[in-house]
């Protein structure tokens, strides 16, 4: 397993919230849903997306926004039109304070509003992942705060989004499943996308994947994190020194390896806790701890929390609040997204 593929593996989205919105010049949205991570693609017509303290940016058909939440941001048919409609928590649309969800309802998956006279409104699809997954909090904490892969770039995904516009409005059943599977597979194109641009600001334990040592030592540590690894087991797996593994897993990665092991254990444990059929004790064993209690006094001492106060942030919160006060640096999993980069990146269309 790839270091990308141990990080996007575990968040699938569930039921995402995916919509197809037509809308009449002008039109504006307010985004203030908290969600995660949301993607946008313009089927017919232009958009400015404008983040809060983030640079407009131009969407045009075909192109994919990948962003990042929780910050607020504004849709627009342009910079300069104020929005009138606002998206709130739990995906709520309301203006002037007033619920509009059933007034603009247009159809399955399907909102908006058209004006007499408008022949060819804009068309926006959006997908939104409603709840986050703590393996994917460590790539989302350096993300850029809008991520746009032009029209074009790849053919593959040209035809996702086009499929993603046909089963939007479908009711089938299992269709859910299609729409997440979709939106997937569009995001981790997107973000695939991102980490193969030159001058792409990923973090190195990301951009190590691609070093011959380095990249599979990742591998075997995201395959089998419940093994009794040690650096010199892990140098004898990838044909290395112990010093020469440890001194190129730390200049590559940004940590130790054993450092490396011991956060990703506690982000996978953090994530089976969100499953309440597996006991603490069950967790620990499949993460690579002796019992319970070691992983909760590692959980405690890395996180700030224990894994039953974990457990049951994750229950009532169902997302982004849940277990949130830790560590930074690089091996701080849950650290909440802070823009360690840009604010904006736009792909090169070629």
């Amino acid at each position: 397993m790839d270091t990308l593929t141990g990080l996007l593996d575990g968040p699938k989205a569930r039921g995402a919230f995916v919509l197809r919105s037509i809308l009449s010049t002008p039109w504006a949205l307010r985004i203030e849903d908290r969600a995660p991570l949301s993607l946008a693609t313009m089927l017919d017509g232009e958009a400015w997306i404008l983040p809060d303290g983030g640079q407009p940016v131009l969407v045009r058909p075909g192109d994919l926004a990948l962003l990042r939440g929780p910050n607020a941001y504004t849709v627009a048919d342009d910079p300069r039109t104020e929005a009138e409609i606002t998206i709130g928590p739990g995906q709520i649309c309301s203006k002037d304070g007033v619920s509009v969800a059933t007034s603009m309802a247009l159809g399955v998956r399907t909102w908006g509003e058209t004006r007499p006279g408008d022949e060819r409104p804009s068309v926006m699809l959006s997908g939104s992942y409603l709840a986050e997954h703590e393996i994917g909090r460590r790539l989302l904490a350096h993300l850029p705060t809008l991520l746009v892969r032009p029209a074009g770039v790849n053919t593959t995904e040209d035809t996702l989004v086009r499929l993603l516009a046909t089963e939007v409005g479908r009711a089938e059943p299992g269709q859910e499943v299609v729409l997440d599977r979709l939106l997937d597979l569009l995001v981790v194109g997107v973000l695939r996308g991102w980490l193969a641009a030159p001058d792409t600001d990923a973090p190195g334990w990301l951009r190590a994947q691609a070093d011959d040592a380095v990249g599979p030592a990742l591998r075997l540590l995201h395959d089998d994190p419940a093994r009794p690894w040690t650096v010199a087991a892990l140098a004898a797996e990838v044909g290395l020194s112990r010093a020469g593994l440890a001194r190129r897993f730390t200049a590559l990665v940004g940590e130790p390896p054993m450092s490396y092991l011991a956060n990703w254990r506690l982000a996978v444990a953090a994530d089976l806790l969100r499953d309440p059929e597996l006991t603490i004790a069950a967790v620990a064993r499949r993460v690579g701890y002796g019992d319970a209690f070691a992983l909760s006094t590692a959980f405690k001492r890395v996180r700030g929390l224990t894994p039953q106060e974990h457990r049951r942030l994750a229950a009532s919160a169902g997302g982004p609040e849940a277990g949130e006060a830790v560590a930074g640096g690089p091996a701080g999993a849950t650290a909440q997204p802070s823009s360690p980069g840009p604010t904006t990146v736009v792909l090169a269309a070629g």
